[in-house]
């Protein structure tokens, strides 16, 4: 394509992301130190801020192994094993990206509610799903569970089976095999689902929000604070939070960047 041509496309591409997101973002900063930095630290220091924040963080930490776990496992059985209903399986592991948040949290309602399926079971044996952290994580678990599959699968598919059919014959067994010689050569895939995973844990609002309760210092992640602030007209204490979010994504996004990088060299 002559220059002539690229330049207004470059323009128009610049231009967009600017307005999607340059723009809202650089007005929650500005909104937010409007009265200077004072009260924004008093805002992210708020006891019920910082209990969002770390309940953020914690669900994060519990959600993000467990999909790296289970997305290892799925990948390896969807690239290497041959059976009836693997299609299927493929295609419900997609189910988060083409499900609506807040449907997931209605079902997980359904099931585990006090009227639930199995809502009234586990009430008899004092443990509660819905209005608590297990719901908040299973919701969590639930609609980032797709990342870590989907960057693992195509590098297992590059990767083949020769290195570990040769550790095999030398006497290694599968576990040793893939634990000494596969894994090191995906972890890039696995780096990068991580990552993804933990960016999707951290900003969910849908799901979360059907199953939390949105109780203030007991069940609210840092997205429903936002919520919470903006609706009680704290709009410094909302745009603070909205900027602890934001520099959590630019972490996560520096993390991305700096991995991509290492696979370059």
């Amino acid at each position: 394509m002559p220059n002539r041509g690229r330049l207004p496309l470059r323009i128009l591409a610049l231009g967009y992301l600017a307005a999607i997101l340059l723009v809202p973002v650089g007005a929650v900063i500005w909104r937010a130190f409007g009265d200077g930095i004072a009260p924004v630290w008093q805002a992210v220091t708020a006891p019920d801020a910082l209990h969002a924040f770390w309940l953020s963080l914690l669900i994060a930490a519990i959600a993000v192994p467990l999909n790296t776990v289970f997305g290892i496992i799925c990948a390896v059985v969807l690239v290497r094993q041959r059976f009836r209903g693997r299609r299927l399986l493929d295609a419900v592991i997609d189910l988060p990206f083409a499900i609506s948040p807040v449907v997931i949290g209605l079902a997980l309602i359904l099931v585990y509610g006090q009227a639930g399926w199995l809502g009234s079971w586990l009430a008899e044996r004092g443990i509660q799903v819905i209005f608590s952290l297990p719901g908040m994580v299973l919701a969590t678990v639930f609609v980032s569970l797709p990342y870590v599959v989907r960057e693992v699968a195509p590098v297992l598919r590059e990767v083949g089976t020769d290195q570990e059919e040769a550790a095999w014959t030398l006497g290694a067994s599968p576990l040793r095999a893939f634990l000494k010689v596969t894994l090191p050569a995906i972890r890039w895939g696995v780096a990068y689902g991580v990552v993804l995973t933990t960016a999707r844990a951290l900003g969910e609002f849908g799901a979360v929000t059907i199953v939390s309760g949105r109780l203030a210092g007991q069940t609210e992640t840092l997205t429903l604070y936002v919520e919470n602030r903006f609706e009680a007209f704290d709009l410094t204490g909302a745009y603070a939070a909205s900027l602890t979010l934001a520099v959590l994504a630019l972490l996560v996004l520096l993390a991305m960047t700096r991995l991509q990088r290492k696979e370059g060299r």
